[in-house]
């Protein structure tokens, strides 16, 4: 088969590319090897971020952060929970990295109001008694099954092709040129490929004799029956394991670690970091440390190698590359890395940008503009999770509830 451009990964950021591109007019073909956010995406935790978790460390990547908050609260409403987020400062936290944290949200446009800790417990009354400061910010939840799907959806009626349980057998190189790949047991011949794989990514490019170093972590999410919670929860404090609690119904999703793995397929699962992230989430909950564990699951983060060597030590910075890779002697060949969730849009739009100027194509990106043609429709999104096999555990509650 022939197409203008073939998306390898589907994820948030492929099928954000394969959306993007088909509405410009490109002929667009996506391949997944199962089924769509059955890698990092679906096994996230699902924050929207606000962006207030990075603007110290990263004002321009929290400053994107809050852009694409409001945008896929407009573009993607049954596939996102407006429930607000609180940053906690525990008695013995900084004092000073919480007060950087309130400027540096200011400076970015994030609206950050740091409010008195009773008023933070009228929203959860659980909150420890240990509570010093609180501060409001506009987080949210992603509901990651229904966001692919909605955006694979979107796709198709643009014109695009979502193949799954497609998996990717070869690149084929011709004359310094990527000209197709095989996915499943189908040549694929497109002007373009896309290499958005995630942690996966370096495998990918090795197929077409690219180096492109990652270097994952894995990270647990302990699923806990907790109802009620109500607003996203964050340790205002520097990057550690076990500082962020996501509202789900009636569960929590309580994350996360932070550990290297060699392979994202294979990798070991430790029970010291679910017994380390329950113990760090109930410094800010003590009813979490005892109540029901539904589950675990791990997601593994594709990290940029490069980035991450200049990084002294554990940071929650997720930058996103885009990588040419004409510099590498493969011409029309183009890996996306990193990034956030909650970013995805963003990422697909640069990736579609360079896309087009190699296509010659002259037409804007239109998808902050316009929204998922299903997001209003919780039954028509199910619907899509079940059809794309995008059902994952990071909403498992969500889809299909009554």
């Amino acid at each position: 088969m022939d197409t203008d451009v073939l998306v390898v990964g589907g994820g948030a950021t492929g099928v954000g590319v394969a959306r993007d591109l088909s509405m410009r007019g490109v002929d667009v073909t996506l391949a997944e090897r199962g089924g769509l956010s059955s890698g990092t995406t679906g096994r996230s935790h699902g924050v929207l971020h606000s962006g207030a978790r990075y603007a110290e460390s990263d004002p321009d990547g929290a400053a994107e952060c809050i852009r694409e908050n409001g945008i896929l609260r407009e573009v993607a409403t049954g596939c996102v929970a407006e429930t607000g987020g609180l940053f906690l400062s525990l008695d013995g936290d900084d004092p000073a990295y919480f007060d950087a944290k309130r400027s540096a949200c200011r400076d970015v446009g994030i609206d950050a109001e740091e409010i008195d800790p009773a008023e933070a417990r009228e929203a959860v009354p659980d909150l420890a008694g240990d509570l010093d400061r609180t501060m409001r910010v506009p987080d949210g939840v992603v509901f990651p099954s229904r966001l692919v799907a909605a955006t694979a959806d979107d796709a198709r009626r643009h014109g695009a092709e979502i193949l799954t349980d497609a998996p990717l057998k070869a690149l084929h190189v011709e004359d310094g040129t990527l000209a197709g790949a095989t996915v499943g047991g189908t040549r694929v011949d497109a002007e373009v490929v896309v290499n958005a794989s995630g942690a996966w990514a370096g495998e990918c490019a090795a197929l077409a004799g690219v180096e492109v170093e990652m270097r994952p972590t894995r990270g647990v999410m302990v699923v806990v029956e907790y109802p009620g919670l109500g607003p996203v929860l964050n340790r205002s404090r520097a990057p550690a394991d076990g500082d962020i609690v996501v509202p789900h119904r009636d569960r929590a999703v309580l994350g996360t670690t932070s550990v290297a793995v060699e392979d994202p397929d294979e990798y070991p699962r430790e029970e010291w970091e679910v017994e380390r992230v329950i113990d760090e989430c109930s410094a800010m909950v003590p009813d979490l440390d005892d109540a029901p564990v539904e589950g675990t699951y791990w997601g593994v983060r594709p990290l940029y190698g490069p980035d991450e060597s200049k990084r002294e030590s554990r940071g929650i910075s997720r930058d996103f590359f885009l990588l040419d890779h004409t510099r590498d002697g493969v011409d029309r060949f183009h890996t996306i890395v990193g990034g956030k969730l909650t970013t995805h849009r963003a990422m697909a739009e640069v990736t579609a940008d360079r896309v087009c100027a190699d296509l010659d194509v002259d037409a804007p990106c239109r998808t902050a503009d316009e929204p998922l043609a299903a997001a209003g429709d919780p039954d028509r999104l199910d619907e899509l999770v079940a059809e794309f096999d995008a059902r994952s555990p990071a909403d498992a509650d969500v889809v299909g509830a009554d």
